[in-house]
């Protein structure tokens, strides 16, 4: 499919999305929105698509941040729609997503930009990236699960601090904090995500869908990460991938997954 706002590649297994608004920073606007729901429920069907990695254009930003201009003169009603839309639509669809999903942070990662790369299962960074949640400096709050997911990954005294000063982090504090799990030099980074991409790539993304799934119940309210785990644990019991993996480590050879 053809997208205005982003550009997508697959080669080998990997999905490249890459938000492509650079004269905006790569801001994140509703059609950026809409078409990045679509790519990702393209790569959902799409057997061939093993792990995405979800980056910038250009080497100041990952995603500055959202369009400001497309809500400024929202009411209260139109404000609560936005942001139930845009979780269900995006930030909670990557979050649940079923297979890996990298974001390579390159360069500012602000508002809904940090949202997008912490709704990632993991975040990597260049060393001039930098990141923040600047809403309360506008009147208002995070609305894409910022005031959820920052918490989880640096504690909640760190995430207090970063959006009620609307200041931003580098990436060295960033690594520091949690929030990214490698910081590497900007002409760097897409190899480092290809490599943590194709490391992923060797093992049961079967089992690793299973994992997504125990892993997030445990920040889900009223749900025991746990049970999940057990259920999940059994499950893959009864998969191909599971047959080949023991298989494999039984006989010392290589395991070849068949994914299902």
């Amino acid at each position: 499919m053809d997208y205005e706002n982003i550009l997508t590649e697959e080669q080998d297994g990997i999905l490249h999305i890459t938000i492509n608004r650079h004269t905006k920073l790569n801001a994140l606007n509703k059609a950026t929105i809409k078409e990045l729901h679509e790519a990702f429920s393209e790569a959902k069907e799409d057997h061939d698509v093993k792990v995405i990695i979800l980056t910038g254009s250009g080497e100041k930003a990952f995603v500055a941040g959202a369009d400001i201009s497309e809500f400024a003169d929202f009411t209260p009603e139109e404000g609560r729609e936005l942001a139930a839309e845009g979780q269900a639509s995006l930030f909670d669809f990557v979050a649940n997503f079923p297979k890996p999903v990298i974001a390579a942070v390159n360069g500012f990662a602000l508002g809904g930009g940090l949202e997008l790369a912490m709704a990632a299962h993991f975040r990597i960074a260049s060393d001039n990236a930098k990141m923040g949640l600047p809403e309360v400096s506008l009147g208002v709050i995070p609305g894409y699960g910022g005031t959820q997911r920052l918490p989880q990954l640096v504690g909640k005294g760190r995430a207090m601090e970063m959006i009620m000063t609307a200041g931003m982090i580098d990436a060295n504090q960033a690594l520091q904090y949690n929030l990214v799990n490698h910081v590497t030099s900007l002409d760097e980074l897409p190899e480092l995500a290809l490599e943590l991409a194709q490391k992923i790539m060797k093992n049961s993304l079967v089992a690793i869908s299973g994992a997504i799934r125990s892993i997030n119940a445990n920040y889900q309210d009223g749900v025991n990460g746990f049970e999940v785990e057990i259920s999940e644990f059994g499950h893959a019991f009864g998969t191909e991938d599971f047959k080949e993996g023991t298989s494999a480590f039984l006989n010392k050879r290589k395991a070849d997954f068949p994914g299902e």
